[in-house]
């Protein structure tokens, strides 16, 4: 006898498997969702998930994980007896700024692209906040106000001022596998909404990249490579902590060299022709006819005078981004999409171009920034080159 249709749905996942997902959907939105709302983003993690079973699990785990803020509306508790409060500094929404042919939206990237129709970029250039741990409200407060937390600060020396950094090195376990959830669900929302053949260039690091990269695999995205920029970074080189002088030969890292940028990308339909014909995309554009678009780019850091227009603690070379953003798209055509826009240099870069740019950004001290900066960093003409 065929069992009923239910069962064969319910067995189709592992235990908690459905649970998880939702802790997963609604940990990273910054807003009550509806139970449709909940139902099709889980579905795009574990696949096609009964609206039945995302009520039923919902149901079974309120209070205790999940709390009805109004009717047919939840959010994730965060704490014992605590409802998840979001991020405070999206309100109130601003208007989205435009520049030329690049748009700025403050907002909350997985709910902004979950509302985008499919098939509406043609690439993404992005340099994330790898998950939500140094970005939480919380630690931009502390980096603010000058006293650290997960970021390192480095001293003054040689009449330099160095800009904070991230201590990747300090992420516990859970943080970790944080992270492998936030770039899972972030590729997995992002995959139909980029063109076929589009590609996605992540910036990040040495020491969490292999996190990363797997993420971007397993939601269904292909590896194309990595873009190394190469360029002297502050970490690694130090001696052991408290024991500099009983070891002053040794060194815990190797001073970082060099960034990796992971290249990936949306399969293409058929051959790369046709989906050059179709859609546009597949490959990248070559700087000139003899020259084809490399994957070792020579960058210096991004000097002060270029930090003064853009006082972002991660803010990246006009240098460098432009070179890649033009790359991206093969034809000079289609919409770039940077859901991380920090202060708005991809879509500097890309108004430099003369690329169509949208770029996501929730924290609203940011946005405002970027407002600010964008302008500047489109008129900035790095090593003496006009734009």
């Amino acid at each position: 006898m065929k069992p009923e249709k239910a069962n064969t749905e319910n067995a189709r996942y592992a235990p908690g498997q459905v649970r998880d997902a939702i802790i997963q959907v609604l940990s990273l939105t910054s807003k009550p969702l509806s139970v449709s709302e909940i139902q099709e983003r889980v579905s795009c993690i574990i696949g096609s998930t009964p609206d039945s079973s995302v009520r039923s699990y919902l149901r079974l785990n309120t209070p205790d994980l999940f709390v009805r803020e109004t009717r047919g509306m939840y959010a994730v508790q965060t704490t014992p007896g605590g409802v998840q409060k979001g991020f405070p500094d999206l309100q109130p929404w601003r208007e989205p700024a435009r520049f030329g042919k690049s748009t700025i939206v403050h907002a909350d990237c997985f709910d902004w692209i979950a509302q985008q129709q499919d098939n509406a970029f043609h690439a993404v250039v992005t340099d994330p906040p790898y998950g939500l741990y140094e970005y939480s409200p919380e630690q931009q407060n502390k980096l603010r106000s000058g006293k650290g937390g997960v970021w390192r600060i480095p001293p003054s020396f040689d009449g330099h001022d160095r800009s904070p950094l991230p201590r990747f090195t300090t992420l516990t376990p859970q943080q970790l596998r944080d992270l492998r959830t936030f770039f899972f669900y972030w590729a997995r929302l992002l995959l139909p909404k980029i063109v076929p053949g589009a590609h996605v260039v992540v910036a990040s690091s040495p020491l969490v990249s292999h996190i990363v990269s797997g993420s971007l695999s397993d939601a269904g995205l292909e590896r194309r490579g990595e873009i190394i920029r190469l360029t002297m970074t502050l970490r690694g080189g130090d001696r052991p902590k408290a024991a500099h002088n009983e070891f002053p030969g040794v060194s815990v890292m190797p001073r970082s060299m060099w960034e990796p940028w992971l290249v990936y990308r949306r399969p293409v339909e058929g051959r790369v022709q046709d989906n050059l014909r179709k859609w546009a995309t597949g490959g990248f554009r070559r700087p000139s006819p003899e020259k084809p678009f490399g994957d070792v780019i020579v960058s210096a850091p991004t000097r002060k005078a270029e930090r003064a227009l853009a006082p972002h603690p991660s803010l990246k070379p006009q240098a460098f981004l432009r070179q890649v953003v033009r790359a991206v798209l093969p034809l000079g055509q289609g919409t770039i999409l940077d859901p991380f826009a920090g202060a708005g240099s991809t879509l500097a870069a890309a108004e430099a171009v003369g690329y169509q740019c949208t770029g996501i950004e929730k924290d609203v001290r940011f946005f405002d920034m970027a407002c600010d900066s964008i302008p500047r960093l489109i008129r900035f003409t790095p090593n003496g080159e006009r734009p």
